[in-house]
């Protein structure tokens, strides 16, 4: 007999493809079974966003959940990319002209430029369609739905342009790939670091959540244990990577970039 005690979240909507599952009142996740991150629809009274949208390759899946709880596109006021990487935002084009895109600005930047590198375009393999940003979040903006209130929190680690979500009257912590359910992390990448990592993670310690929506995964309850267990987690990759740093022979590496700056500075001087 499984000692796994069954999800508290009602699942609405199941195919081959994706879920339909209710996280909250007006509250909705969108779990992609593919490589797609997962979406998160917010209904407010004055005005309704998306978090995050997935891959392109699974728009129409999206919109047959959007109309499952009657809400189409056109009924969607912001959509709020988490940050840079395709299967967070590969969708987001085909909202572009009737909703507002939004990101943190060191995210905006990157995709407003195809920065395909930063952007996972060839692990992803999505259209090299361009992604327009309307609105450049900072850490501290409020995004105010009426009856949600959410707080820009900037939580780079994962990449350098992460932000997460959070409403602390009802306790719901978007946390994208910072955080995901049993302190999974989301790995470090090309501009993130394990520091910042740590950093972010503890900030969200500090919060009074109560429901975990991340980027992958289900979603869970008990947020306090994840982030409790990703912090110890962090910490043992930052002993890690100093041992493999230390393995590498940090100085016979760097010298031959030393010296190459070492000539470039001989040049400037002739």
């Amino acid at each position: 007999m499984s000692d796994r005690r069954p999800s508290a979240f009602p699942v609405l909507l199941n195919n081959d493809v994706c879920s339909l599952i209710q996280a909250a009142e007006n509250v909705y996740q969108i779990r992609f079974k593919n490589r797609a991150a997962n979406a998160y629809l917010v209904r407010g009274k004055s005005r309704t966003i998306m978090i995050d949208v997935g891959l392109s390759s699974n728009f129409p899946h999206l919109l047959e959940c959007l109309h499952h709880v009657d809400c189409p596109p056109d009924k969607i006021d912001m959509v709020v990319l988490s940050h840079e990487h395709l299967d967070h935002i590969g969708a987001a084009y085909h909202f572009g002209g009737h909703t507002m895109i939004a990101a943190h600005r060191l995210a905006a930047n990157k995709i407003m430029l195809r920065d395909d590198f930063s952007m996972l375009r060839k692990m992803f393999n999505e259209p090299a369609v361009a992604i327009n940003i309307d609105l450049w979040l900072e850490e501290g903006n409020l995004i105010d739905l009426g009856n949600f209130r959410l707080d820009v929190m900037y939580t780079p680690g994962h990449t350098s342009a992460c932000i997460s979500l959070f409403d602390p009257e009802q306790g719901l912590l978007f946390a994208a790939d910072t955080l995901m359910a049993g302190g999974v992390m989301g790995g470090i990448f090309g501009s993130g670091s394990i520091a910042d990592y740590i950093q972010s993670l503890q900030r969200l310690k500090g919060l009074n959540s109560r429901i975990l929506l991340s980027g992958h995964g289900r979603l869970s309850d008990t947020p306090q244990e994840d982030v409790r267990i990703a912090i110890q987690r962090s910490h043992g990759l930052l002993s890690d990577t100093a041992q493999l740093f230390d393995a590498l022979d940090a100085r016979s590496n760097f010298e031959p970039i030393m010296q190459s700056v070492r000539d470039l500075n001989k040049l400037d001087d002739s």
